[in-house]
């Protein structure tokens, strides 16, 4: 055989035996990004990888690893069956592939809503909405530094009855409406809400025209929770808030036929339900 037939030869089996090497280490990856959560539509993915690794989803970077750690990556309702999640930092990466299962997501009607509240017409009113949009983006805009969310969540009412669930196809006073991205807790008027979890408030305003009272608190890595329809605040923007701390009251302020409590979510900009993070 002659040398550099030899040589080549010798090329091929180096190539070989790093290809190898590579497929161990991708699968040895996949070994070190533990995920736990709901990997179903409108669930979450908790994570633990290396500290401050950035988080990768469908190859879009769009989070980090808090220092311990510590992410969350969220599925919105219509998130598709599969999710691929990577960690990446430091030399390493680690991969992940999710099969997310479908929602079930019922059709709910709402009817006797005041008109302005459904399809507001009147050029005040509608300059009024658009200037309460930029508030909550720019509430919802919020990424604090933190990972609140790792020990879960607690219900932020107690002896409630769920009238809504997460993900219902909304129809108001007989017109076809966007999914309501919130589960609504009905309670007696009055009663206290408790913050569910640790964060900072990042929006506390008594008086906006669909959610009424609404209190904003971020979670960490953009995991926002929204608390709508207070008759009574008790929290202000920038405070931080632990974990059953109280946030305001039970009211029907807004588009609201009764008192009760809507409860939100958003990772990003993706609606989540937040009832799938509570540990009972």
């Amino acid at each position: 055989m002659s040398p550099d037939r030899r040589a080549f030869l010798a090329r091929v089996a180096a190539g070989a035996a790093a290809l190898t090497a590579a497929g161990s280490a991708r699968a040895q990856a996949a070994d070190d990004l533990p995920l736990t959560g709901r990997f179903v539509q409108g669930g979450h993915a908790l994570g633990q990888t290396w500290p401050r690794a950035l988080i990768f989803v469908d190859g879009e970077a769009l989070t980090a690893a808090s220092a311990s750690g510590a992410f969350i990556v969220g599925f919105d309702r219509d998130a598709p069956g599969s999710v691929e999640i990577e960690a990446r930092g430091d030399g390493r990466s680690a991969r992940r592939i999710l099969d997310i299962a479908p929602g079930d997501f019922a059709v709910t009607r709402v009817d006797g809503l005041p008109p302005a509240t459904v399809t507001p017409t009147d050029p005040a009113l509608l300059a009024r909405i658009a200037r309460e949009a930029e508030l909550k983006t720019g509430g919802f805009a919020s990424r604090i530094d933190a990972d609140h969310f790792r020990h879960g969540f607690a219900w932020p009412l107690t002896g409630f009855r769920v009238t809504s669930r997460w993900g219902a196809q909304r129809v108001l006073n007989g017109t076809p409406a966007r999914p309501h991205y919130g589960i609504d807790l009905a309670a007696p008027a009055g009663t206290v809400i408790r913050a569910p979890a640790a964060g900072r408030v990042t929006l506390a305003e008594t008086d906006l025209h669909f959610e009424g009272g609404l209190v904003l608190i971020d979670h960490g890595q953009g995991l926002i929770t929204a608390y709508l329809h207070q008759s009574r605040l008790d929290v202000r923007a920038g405070q931080d808030v632990a974990r059953g701390d109280p946030l305001g009251r039970v009211g029907m302020s807004g588009r609201a036929t009764g008192p009760h409590l809507c409860w939100r979510m958003k990772w990003r900009d993706r609606n989540l339900d937040p009832s799938l993070l509570v540990h009972s």
